[in-house]
C-alpha cells in the first residue's frame, strides 16, 4: 500500500487533471490512507412510460443518475493537503475539484480493486477528537460529493 499505514485497507489518491479530464495529464497532489469507505454508490431513477393498449405493465426507460456521498472514515495521512483543500472549498475556491482514486487492498496489502470519482468536492472534514490518553486517527470522516464514478482499469 502506498503510505504503509495499518489496518489501513483504504488508500485515496487526489489528482488534478489538467486537460481534457481523461486522466493522462493528471498530477498528484495528496493521498490518505482509511479503514472504511462508504457511498460507492450509483442509483438511477428509471422513467416509466405508460402506453396506450398495453396493459400488462408500463414501459421502463433510464432515468437520471445519480451518486452518493462518498465518505472516508478513520483515516491518516503525511500532510495537511486535504485540510487545505476543505479550506479552499469552503472559502472562494469552492469549484476546485479533484480527481480521487479509492483503492481497495486485501488483507496482506495486496491490490483488489479501484474506483475512480470524477469532479469529487469535499463537503464535511471531521478531524478525531483530541486526548492526550489516547491514540485516535488523525481524520475521523471526509465526506466528499462528485460528478461521476468508475472502475479502473475496466
Amino acid at each position: 500500500m502506498g503510505e504503509n499505514f495499518h489496518p489501513f485497507r483504504f488508500q485515496v489518491n487526489f489528482a488534478e487533471d489538467l486537460f481534457d479530464g481523461s486522466g493522462d495529464g493528471a498530477v498528484d497532489l495528496c493521498s490518505g490512507a482509511f479503514s472504511e469507505v462508504t457511498g460507492l454508490e450509483i442509483t438511477m431513477e428509471p422513467k416509466v412510460i405508460k402506453e396506450g393498449g398495453r396493459s400488462w405493465g408500463a414501459a421502463q426507460r433510464a432515468g437520471q443518475v445519480t451518486f452518493s456521498t462518498v465518505i472516508l472514515k478513520r483515516g491518516m495521512t503525511k500532510s495537511r493537503d486535504l485540510w487545505k483543500w476543505m479550506e479552499l472549498v469552503g472559502g472562494s475556491r469552492y469549484a476546485y475539484r479533484l480527481a480521487a482514486t479509492v483503492t481497495m487492498f486485501d488483507t496482506e496489502g495486496q491490490f483488489m480493486m479501484a474506483w475512480k470519482l470524477e469532479k469529487a468536492m469535499p463537503i464535511k472534514f471531521k478531524s478525531a477528537d483530541l486526548s492526550a490518553k489516547a491514540n485516535e486517527v488523525a481524520i475521523e470522516e471526509l465526506h466528499l460529493v462528485h460528478e461521476g464514478m468508475s472502475l479502473v482499469g475496466v
